[in-house]
């Protein structure tokens, strides 16, 4: 990987290596049903969800994926960040404990959107390994209105609850969303802001959930970090060689999932066709 030569933040040791074995490393998201609290939420008890994230999950990591990230992608319409409430907390840690439970340590967190403090405390109540955070530095205009980076607040969180090692997947250049409000300064210069902050993996992705990271966008991330890059959406058996050529890794769903949408269960076939596809 070509980075600066010196970085922005002191070295540290590489995230995916502590978590993953071998390159590229492959995560699966488990997009959950609604959850507590949230308008689609039909009743249904937490621990059949656990059991729905536990079968996704075997569907990504007996087919080649070497772990999982647990998100709550049908509590839509997504809340701003410190906004969740107890029952979005308490949820996804009872969920993610189950995965945890049955894969061990490569299980990540992503609680939507952007909620830095709710998803660490759910990771670190699991015990799983990392935290995805969309915006993690700067602000931009989402479709939940204005989000700012989330780096200080929960870097704080994370420590006063003796979290530490939960890791920071933290997004560059975020999908969904418009980034009029930083347009005078470059996707470099972003990537920088992202490691000054103390993220530990940065995130390329497309403009929405399943469109690809354009291999530009990747090549200039990777350009200007120390830190591990991966792509976070647009992942396919077709892409995935050329893309992670550029690249330490991916997390994919909606291309293996059964309908080839987000809301789609997952199908081991198609998570094969990837990892084969990626040399796994």
């Amino acid at each position: 990987m070509t980075a600066s030569p010196l970085g922005v933040f002191p070295p540290k040791p590489s995230a995916l290596a502590e978590m993953f074995t071998g390159t590229p490393s492959l995560i699966g998201a488990i997009h959950l049903p609604a959850l507590p609290g949230s308008p689609h939420y039909t009743g249904q008890p937490v621990s059949e969800i656990a059991r729905f994230a536990v079968e996704e999950a075997h569907a990504y990591v007996d087919n080649g994926f070497g772990g999982v990230i647990v998100e709550n992608h049908w509590d839509i319409p997504f809340l701003k960040p410190g906004e969740h409430g107890y029952e979005t907390a308490a949820s996804m840690g009872v969920i993610t404990a189950a995965v945890v439970g049955e894969f061990g340590k490569a299980v990540g967190v992503s609680i939507l959107s952007n909620a830095g403090e709710c998803g660490v405390a759910a990771a670190w109540a699991a015990g799983a390994s990392f935290v995805r955070v969309n915006q993690w530095a700067n602000a931009y205009i989402a479709n939940e209105g204005f989000i700012e980076g989330q780096a200080a607040k929960t870097t704080r969180f994370r420590h006063r609850i003796g979290a530490d090692p939960v890791r920071i997947f933290a997004d560059v250049h975020v999908k969904h969303g418009a980034h009029a409000i930083v347009a005078d300064r470059t996707v470099a210069e972003q990537t920088e802001d992202a490691e000054f902050f103390d993220a530990d993996v940065l995130i390329a992705t497309g403009s929405r959930t399943g469109d690809a990271a354009s291999v530009d966008e990747v090549s200039v991330i990777r350009d200007n970090t120390v830190l591990p890059v991966i792509i976070g959406s647009g992942i396919t058996a077709a892409n995935v060689a050329a893309l992670m050529k550029e690249c330490d890794g991916a997390i994919v769903a909606s291309s293996v999932k059964d309908n080839g949408r987000w809301w789609g269960r997952v199908a081991g076939e198609k998570v094969r066709e990837v990892s084969r596809a990626a040399g796994k």
